[in-house]
């Protein structure tokens, strides 16, 4: 069996001055290693066009299957991503018009007249696709160069998640040979902080990508939608520890006084 290698590179002064925890990288390797990949490095550079673009260029130059970026994707002047990326992939960097569509109808909601600033967010090397971002502004990055796919997400960790779930959901192409699993269970008044502890615990003890998303409001109509997802050779194995981990966490939900909506329990 073939291993699919991964590279992921982190954008920003304040993750090396230590200001910032690099809490993006980490999710970001958890769900590359759900799907099956092996996450063979991570490189953290700062918001300088030749390091950002030395960083992507090193890793395309490793030949891994994907590799994702995080931070640098706004309309200040210190965000560079995209530019990096053009000069790592020797691409122009150009209007893309469906980000830039995009980012007009999101300003224009909000009564907003679009800037240079605000154009810049829709500048992408040529023949990048934009991925949608619903929790921003600022669209993802996604190319194929050399048999390599390439995201690059916004450093808000929110929004970060989101690009990440749609590329992995609509626009992903490279698929280890590995069966995935993913499950999805839906918990009423159970607030997402309070359920947190359990969740980190649960991942450690069943090594699976368990992400909690929010449906209502926290403080006073919680409501979530959690999902749990993993890979293995053996389908038969995911299966057991995924349905094992959800049992678990059903019992903590109830014990948080939450209601599941669609127990597993009770469907078996």
């Amino acid at each position: 069996m073939r291993t699919y290698l991964a590279e992921i590179l982190t954008i920003g002064n304040e993750i090396l001055s230590g200001r910032t925890v690099n809490t993006n990288a980490s999710h970001i390797a958890r769900r590359l290693t759900s799907l099956g990949f092996t996450v063979r490095r991570i490189t953290v550079v700062m918001d300088e066009l030749d390091e950002i673009s030395q960083g992507f260029k090193e890793a395309t130059q490793r030949s891994p299957k994907v590799i994702i970026s995080t931070g640098g994707l706004g309309p200040t002047y210190d965000d560079k991503t995209a530019e990096g990326l053009s000069l790592a992939l020797g691409r122009k960097l150009v209007i893309n018009q469906k980000a830039l569509e995009e980012i007009e109808n999101k300003y224009r909601q909000l009564g907003l007249q679009i800037t240079e600033e605000r154009r810049k967010m829709a500048m992408m090397p040529e023949g990048s696709i934009a991925i949608e971002n619903s929790k921003g502004i600022a669209p993802g990055i996604y190319i194929e160069y050399n048999g390599i796919e390439i995201l690059a997400t916004p450093g808000v960790p929110r929004e970060m998640e989101d690009i990440l779930e749609t590329f992995i959901k609509k626009y992903m192409k490279t698929r280890p040979e590995v069966k995935y699993v993913e499950e999805t269970i839906y918990a009423d008044k159970v607030m997402e902080s309070a359920l947190a502890p359990y969740v980190k615990q649960l991942v450690k003890k069943y090594d699976l990508y368990i992400k909690t998303h929010p449906k209502g409001y926290e403080l006073s109509n919680p409501s979530l939608e959690i999902q749990i997802a993993g890979s293995s050779k053996d389908e038969e194995e995911i299966r057991k520890r995924i349905n094992e981990c959800i049992k678990e966490l059903e019992e903590y939900i109830k014990n948080l006084g939450g209601v599941i909506k669609n127990s597993q329990q009770e469907n078996q």
